[in-house]
């Protein structure tokens, strides 16, 4: 059967997002409400209904392109497996341990993250490699066996496994990893060395125990997501967003799911790199703003910003480059990316002191928002902005009707009354708390990175992200914000755009002028190969692969490193002139000490689909009639005018602020004195007057 179509899903924690990329160029999206019990659900009914306005079938895919907030939210409700450890003698409390620091030095009121696995289940057995790699004490069989007999009747479902220098001789942790295997199948077992081959007991402990924390739920959703597309007459294979915004297959998404956490909303950062590009725009800010939480990512020079390591913790989540031990590690390539639990569907509320707050708890899908009408009491973001007239009384290309009178009712019992004020001047308040929340992700993707907001551009995306962004770049002083082709679903049209890739890692650590060329060729040999034969296993033909290699290089003494590009000449003064140029960069000088390596990386991507071409869109929309609407907007507390309704299609010229432009996906909000435009790749584009 000829393959015609590539279908591109991101389930969000109100909203289920979908994507068709047809072979003609064609896009077809929609928006259904998602269904957290069981979040397959809402992926096959909107599957449904996108391949039906396209005319085709389940069997014309090609693809299947997934993004999924399993993982992180697994992490952040604390509903992962039960989880064991079993490591070297002696340290069984890295995890307790960590980094011996806390992210903030003078914050009195922060709570240490307790271990994902309680010391109870933390199990030690006799056994030791050497720095140099060699094997000390062997690993005694029958001590993992009583190691593990222990946990699987405590009723642990996933055992980690980390030893000491496993990462220079995985010997051990093999063994120990086979015997678990082998001696108690229904235990889901993490070798570290299969997830990070990488110096650093705790980051490497950390990152095993994220992996065995989340592989159960993960591995049971998309075994059930797979067996339902399989009824449902797809055929085609199923491919994850991973953390670092490309694509991987739903098998390695279940081995490592560690790779996965930040899913989703790093496709949203990587396609806004892309469509970046296709603008001319080299340093942009991509504002992604759910009904859950709110990201900010920062595109520089033209290069989305990434990472090898991140955070994960409540309130908000940032790459953990400057701020340490506030959450649970993972060192693991990923997309650059500033998160707060601030979205459309967070809760606004009055604290203990009186005082309004919004977030971090949502009101997600079920019930939602009180204006959505399913059974939600308690006012949130979205009720704010129906109130202040910035939303229609239809969502989802009017697949949802809102209550205009119960979202009023609700702010002004739980809010406005309670605080003397009027129900607009609450709803503007909770608006007002919700940005200066949002303000916070971008401000640390650009004036903690030493980055001028000013001298950047806003690409806001998300299903609520375009109804708060020109307050945003406001704030920030920024003067030019684009609006991207259906922002809506723009984190499911990014993972169109991506490629499937495979990371390898080899630790090669010696001072930088000491490193053997010949054992830098021989890594680079190895990891070629393993990501060849990767990907071959795949289905993708050898001539599809592209390699990129870095070499993670540090200060002689430090223990953070920056990856730097590396064509495979061995040439220490010119890695050395790359490293200090990034080192200043990034931490804002430039130091003189010894420069050392640490390990090799490979990042192979495999071209087999065209990826989606931003200049080239055809959204399969038919262009209605503008149609002449108004209805009032409270722009402030003190500011409210009757402001221009208009559907989206009707921007065909710069037209002045204030308007409301409202597409099937999402509402663009154009404050007083902007200006708005189109331009070649279907963008919109708004320029501010800034103080």
């Amino acid at each position: 059967m000829t393959r015609t179509a590539r279908l591109s899903v991101d389930i969000g924690g109100t909203f289920t997002d979908l994507v068709l990329l047809r072979s003609d160029g064609a896009t077809f999206s929609g928006k259904v409400s998602s269904t957290p019990a069981a979040p397959e659900d809402a992926m096959v009914t909107g599957m449904a209904e996108v391949l039906a306005a396209a005319g085709l079938a389940p069997g014309d895919l090609s693809e299947v392109l997934h993004g999924t907030t399993v993982g992180s939210n697994t992490l952040l409700q604390k509903l992962g497996a039960r989880t064991g450890l079993i490591t070297t003698r002696g340290f069984r409390d890295v995890l307790e341990i960590g980094r011996l620091r806390t992210p903030g030095m003078f914050d009195l009121t922060w709570d240490k993250p307790e271990p994902l696995v309680t010391r109870r289940y933390r199990m030690e057995v006799a056994e030791r490699t050497l720095a140099d790699g060699t094997v000390s004490v062997p690993v005694d069989a029958e001590e993992v066996r009583a190691a593990g007999a222990f946990l699987s009747d405590e009723g642990i479902e996933s055992v980690a496994i980390c030893f000491l220098n496993s990462y220079r001789n995985p010997h051990n942790e093999r063994i120990a990893a086979k015997v678990l295997a082998e001696a108690f199948p229904h235990l889901a077992v993490t070798a570290s060395v299969d997830v990070l081959p990488e110096s650093g007991e705790y980051e490497r402990t950390s990152t095993a125990a994220v992996n065995a924390y989340v592989l159960p739920p993960l591995r049971g959703y998309l075994s059930r997501l797979e067996a339902k597309l399989r009824a449902a007459g797809v055929t085609a294979p199923l491919l994850i967003g991973n953390s670092n915004g490309g694509l991987s297959s739903s098998e390695t998404a279940q081995r490592k799911p560690v790779f996965f956490i930040s899913s989703g909303r790093s496709s949203g950062a990587a396609g806004a790199a892309r469509l970046g590009a296709a603008l001319g725009e080299q340093n942009l800010v991509a504002f992604d703003m759910g009904g859950t939480t709110a990201s900010a990512a920062l595109v520089h020079r033209g290069v989305l910003s990434r990472t090898h390591e991140y955070e994960f913790r409540a309130g908000m989540s940032v790459p953990s480059r400057f701020i340490k031990a506030g959450g649970y590690m993972m060192r693991v390539p990923t997309v650059d990316v500033a998160e707060v639990g601030n979205g459309a569907g967070s809760i606004a509320a009055i604290d203990a002191a009186g005082l309004l707050t919004v977030g971090p708890i949502s009101a997600g899908a079920d019930p939602g928002p009180v204006c959505y009408g399913a059974g939600g009491t308690r006012p949130t973001v979205t009720d704010a902005n129906v109130v202040l007239g910035y939303l229609p009384a239809q969502l989802a290309g009017g697949a949802m009707a809102l209550d205009i009178a119960a979202a009023r009712n609700a702010i002004d019992r739980v809010l406005a009354e309670p605080l003397g004020l009027s129900v607009e001047a609450a709803a503007s308040g909770v608006r007002e708390i919700a940005n200066a929340n949002m303000v916070r992700a971008i401000r640390a993707v650009t004036v903690e990175r030493g980055l001028d907001p000013r001298d950047l551009t806003l690409l806001a995306f998300g299903g609520s992200g375009p109804v708060h962004a020109c307050d945003l770049a406001a704030t920030l002083g920024i003067s030019r914000v684009v609006f991207p082709p259906a922002p809506g679903v723009f984190t499911a049209m990014g993972m169109l755009a991506g490629h499937v890739e495979h990371h390898e890692l080899r630790p090669a650590q010696a001072p930088l002028d000491c490193l053997d060329p010949g054992l830098v060729a021989s890594l680079r040999q190895e990891m070629r190969e393993a990501a060849t034969a990767a990907l071959e296993a795949q289905g993708y033909a050898a001539d599809t692969l592209r390699f990129a290699d870095q070499i993670d290089l540090r200060l002689e003494g430090q223990d953070a490193s920056l990856p730097i590009p590396f064509d495979g000449t061995l040439d220490p003064a010119r890695l050395r002139r790359a490293f200090l140029e990034a080192y200043r960069d990034t931490y804002g000088y430039m130091p003189s000490d010894a420069v050392e390596a640490v390990a090799l990386r490979l990042h192979a991507t495999a071209h087999a689909a065209a990826p989606l071409d931003f200049t080239a869109l055809r959204p399969a929309t038919s262009r209605a009639e503008a149609q002449s609407a108004r209805r009032v907007v409270h722009f402030s507390r003190d500011h409210s005018v009757e402001t221009p309704i208009l559907p989206r299609e009707a921007v065909t010229r710069e037209m002045a602020g204030p308007l409301v432009i409202e597409g099937a996906d999402t509402t663009i909000v154009i404050p007083p004195k902007a200006r708005v435009e189109p331009n070649a790749t279907g963008s919109l584009v708004a320029t501010l007057e800034t103080r």
